[in-house]
């Protein structure tokens, strides 16, 4: 048996079924698709429509409402990774896509009302409907641009009104409907913002309201293309009170970043399986098998994945435990470490088979690229010294890894 095996020899027949669908869909379709929806910096539609076609489109809504209930709030936290992890091996861009949905989705079971419930669990699993949350407002502005990203937010008698743009807005050209992180004490989101937690605001918001245009002339990286990460313009933008998810400062002080940690780390687990799988097929097929340094690197590789699935298990277990604490401490210790398994596996398999694997329609090029450019999501320097302030007893931000 494999490691990931016995990690699963417990698992329900509905985790077996959802990760037996996942896969093979990720092998037949997914996976054929990624390529034309890189190099168009696409959002992968057809792919969230075979998902939702597939009734894995609601995999962290509760199952008396219709969905799997995967995810830490339902005590079923390994799965959703696995399915994340399966998905980032066909196509990490989907993977990201994936994870703002579902983390929607898992912050909608959480703090929503019974009445928010209803309305939009319905959509995902009814109509295929999908979820973004947006927090991004960075100090920096656009190149070629005076204004600094950031919004406003104004109260209104019976909601809000909201100027201003997000950027690395992912899913923007995609998504029915987002979590707009803001903050009514001035610009930055969740992660930028100078103000007290109780400003930061969770509103749902219905993206197909006129008084929002997205702008794709900005979005043109070398990777991640197709999460299709573009900036997004609010112009006097009106949001219902009925909409306001959880309490004014929930998303900070109960610290709900912590449970999206470890997701990432699943994402990145999955490009370096796919660039295991591929070195693992390429060396056979080349008759490479008896080479001792290449079986080194195929060692390796092989090591990495083991550990990425051990580090995760363990993280979901405290999750599913209620060790808040502890798994999220955990949660940015794995989301370190499989940043730097999953980067080195990726070298490994191009030292491995050479320059061929970097040559379309090789998908290590893709692989490459992504995760090059996906780790650059968070600081990881900054990352190991909140590990490294945690260690010595000195004030820590596990969220957000400030000093």
């Amino acid at each position: 048996m494999t490691t990931l095996e016995i990690l699963l020899a417990d698992a329900s027949p509905a985790v077996r079924d959802a990760l037996g669908k996942t896969g093979r869909l990720a092998e037949e379709a997914l996976r054929a698709r990624a390529d034309e929806y890189d190099r168009l910096a696409a959002f992968p539609r057809s792919s969230f429509e075979a998902l939702f076609g597939a009734g894995l489109l609601g995999a962290t809504i509760p199952v008396d409402a219709g969905g799997l209930g995967f995810g830490h709030h339902r005590g079923n936290t390994f799965p959703l990774w696995m399915m994340t992890k399966l998905i980032a091996r066909a196509d990490l861009s989907l993977a990201r896509c994936w994870e703002g949905h579902t983390n929607s989705l898992v912050l909608i079971d959480a703090l929503g009302t019974p009445q928010q419930k209803q309305r939009w669990f319905s959509g995902v699993l009814e109509r295929g409907e999908i979820w973004v949350g947006w927090s991004g407002e960075p100090s920096a502005p656009k190149p070629g641009e005076r204004a600094k990203f950031g919004t406003a937010v104004t109260a209104t008698a019976d909601g809000w009104i909201i100027n201003g743009s997000k950027a690395f807005a992912t899913s923007a050209s995609g998504a029915t409907h987002a979590i707009l992180l803001v903050n009514t004490e001035g610009p930055g989101g969740a992660r930028h913002s100078q103000g007290s937690p109780e400003g930061l605001l969770m509103l749902a918001c219905d993206l197909s309201d006129r008084s929002i245009s997205v702008d794709t002339s900005w979005w043109d990286p070398v990777g991640m293309r197709a999460t299709a990460s573009h900036l997004v313009r609010f112009e006097n933008t009106f949001v219902s009170r009925d909409c306001l998810i959880g309490k004014p400062g929930s998303y900070l002080l109960d610290q709900w970043q912590t449970a999206f940690v470890p997701h990432y780390a699943a994402s990145f687990l999955g490009a370096a399986e796919a660039a295991f799988d591929y070195a693992v097929k390429y060396v056979k097929h080349q008759n490479k098998v008896s080479d001792p340094y290449i079986q080194h690197r195929i060692g390796s590789m092989g090591v990495n994945v083991d550990t990425g699935h051990l580090w995760l298990h363990h993280v979901a277990g405290l999750w599913d435990r209620g060790r808040r604490d502890e798994a999220a401490l955990a949660g940015i210790r794995v989301r370190h470490l499989v940043e730097h398994l999953a980067e080195q596996s990726v070298h490994h398999c191009i030292r491995a088979c050479g320059a061929r694997s970097l040559i379309r329609p090789s998908p290590v090029e893709r692989i490459l690229r992504d995760l090059t450019f996906y780790l650059r999501h968070d600081n990881d320097d900054h990352v190991l010294a909140t590990i490294g302030r945690e260690v010595l007893g000195e004030r820590h931000d596990v969220s957000f890894y400030k000093p």
